[in-house]
């Protein structure tokens, strides 16, 4: 029988993968095709901040960002460490694919270069995840590791299931393998989000770990549950509730962030959904919201008022329709 992780499809994640697509498209579209670029540096310093923070990294939002720019910040020699070679990381990310082992290697040596003297390989002894002095996890022993990750990534390269899916239980199976004697937190995030990115580019940049550093006790007690009852879909549900609040973030983010550097004119807002949707009739009022730096409410106030005055007129279903301008 084929390797199948151990999740059922839910309702709840066929709706937040719904919801999260949606997101999605309002945010690609808020970008403009890009993130903006103060943006896309502030959300890598807040994903890797969060995600070195899960494994107790003591430094701050301010200090990680002093290590990026090459400043000498007072800290715990590892943790400055730790912060430069998950930089290097993610940097290095774009040209790795999520089912090939001999990246996954090359991706942990770069997470542990000089925190390690195994950076980069499997683990050849046996390890426990510990809470204080109590074992929470015991994983597989080290004899089975090469075959369990094999089976896991040939599961991730021939799964027909949603990449967002798929991410979420890529990233629990992982952590029941623990297929390296240390940094399995992080490669195990960092690999979700590289699934994510090969799926949706602009992912690459949303700092779901920010989220999850703030509902640590969650996280772990969904993945100790997942071990217990071998059913690891409330994790995955977690998980997506996780990227769809972090998408959520980032597009009011996005939306203060155009409304200061992209929004110049002081045009009323009825004359701004015109001039948008003369160009750009497929937008929705959401969309149209984002690029004005207005609330939903307040366009869709706006748009009645200018049909109600035969300005506009809206053609089609409500899915596949788009505006006219009168």
């Amino acid at each position: 029988m084929p390797y199948q992780p151990p999740f059922n499809l839910t309702h709840p994640m066929l709706s937040l993968v719904a919801d999260i697509a949606e997101l999605i498209g309002i945010w690609n579209t808020a970008q403009g095709g890009e993130l903006v670029p103060q943006l896309r540096r502030g959300n890598r310093i807040k994903t890797i901040q969060a995600s070195l923070a899960i494994e107790q990294n003591t430094l701050t939002l301010e200090q990680v960002t002093a290590v990026l720019d090459g400043k000498t910040v007072l800290g715990p020699p590892k943790d400055v460490q730790e912060v430069k070679n998950a930089f290097a990381a993610y940097d290095a990310m774009p040209g790795w694919q999520p089912h090939k082992q001999a990246d996954l290697l090359a991706a942990h040596n770069i997470l542990l270069h000089g925190l390690a003297d195994d950076a980069g390989r499997i683990r050849s002894s046996d390890v426990g995840v510990y809470q204080g002095k109590r074992l929470v996890h015991m994983a597989p022993p080290a004899g089975r590791v090469p075959l369990l990750l094999t089976q896991l990534l040939d599961w991730l390269k021939n799964s027909d299931a949603h990449p967002l899916i798929a991410s979420c239980a890529f990233h629990y199976e992982f952590e029941f393998i623990h297929p390296f004697s240390d940094g399995n937190g992080r490669m195990g995030r960092l690999w979700q989000t590289l699934i994510l990115s090969k799926w949706q580019p602009a992912l690459a940049y949303l700092p779901v770990e920010s989220l999850i550093k703030h509902q640590q006790a969650d996280y772990y007690r969904l993945l100790n549950q997942a071990d217990k009852t071998a059913d690891c879909s409330e994790f995955i549900v977690f998980l997506l509730e996780s990227i769809k609040t972090a998408l959520l973030q980032a597009i009011q983010t996005e939306q203060s962030t155009l409304s200061k550097t992209l929004v110049k004119t002081q045009a009323k807002t009825p004359v701004k959904i015109l001039e948008l949707l003369s160009a750009q009739p497929e937008l929705t009022l959401a969309e149209i919201a984002i690029h004005i730096g207005k609330s939903v409410s307040a366009v869709e106030r706006a748009a009645a008022k200018l049909q109600r005055e035969g300005k506009l007129k809206f053609i089609g279903p409500r899915k596949g329709g788009h505006w006219q301008v009168l």
